[in-house]
């Protein structure tokens, strides 16, 4: 179990690398946007490049910092009635979603867009719109994206599994996940308050 756990560190710092990289091209994109819109407003004049440049760099936020987000447990979940279960049966959870249903995901959608990014690339597609960009570096970015988000629910398998195994701390929370727990805390708490788990019992 060490030796894949060093795994899953070397997966955790690598996507998180890319995943704070990939995030300043949220700036970019702003600065492209309203660049784009004052040529437009000033001299009556755009371009589809740029117009795609946008779209480009939204997917490249999208699908590159996904593991990341995973990684920094921000996925929205329903984290209401998750927070209020055993911490064993949230473990629990966590495996069977990670083992049946993210990676599996990850693997098929990998399957499908390496073609699909494959024939782009050897043809050199290019956008149907004038003056547009080179649509191969967008399709790329499904592959790339899919395939860290994949390693990244391998490592959070891992984890999981060494915390089940108390070879590992159980140290996730933050973000929406954190907030949601002391929601539902307080929900819990109000409803004891004015009786109404009492009431439900009876």
């Amino acid at each position: 179990m060490r030796g894949l756990l060093a795994i899953s560190r070397l997966i955790d710092a690598v996507n998180a690398f890319i995943g704070r990289s990939a995030s300043w091209l949220i700036l970019v994109a702003v600065l492209i946007s309203a660049g784009n819109a004052l040529v437009r407003k000033v001299f009556n004049s755009s371009s589809n490049a740029w117009l795609e440049a946008q779209w480009y760099l939204f997917g490249a936020v999208f699908l590159l910092c996904a593991a990341w987000t995973l990684l920094s447990n921000e996925h929205i979940r329903i984290d209401v009635v998750n927070s209020l279960l055993p911490r064993r049966v949230r473990n629990w959870i966590e495996v069977v979603g990670h083992s049946l249903f993210l990676i599996p995901l990850c693997v098929l959608i990998l399957i499908d867009s390496w073609p699909f990014f494959l024939r782009s690339y050897l043809q050199n597609e290019q956008s149907m719109n004038a003056g547009g960009l080179t649509v191969w570096p967008a399709k790329a970015l499904v592959v790339i994206g899919f395939a860290l988000l994949l390693l990244q629910g391998i490592s959070e398998l891992i984890k999981r599994i060494a915390i089940m195994r108390g070879q590992l701390e159980d140290v996730q929370g933050g973000g929406h996940h954190e907030m949601a727990e002391a929601e539902a805390a307080r929900l819990l708490e109000a409803a004891k308050s004015e009786g109404l788990l009492d009431t439900a019992k009876k």
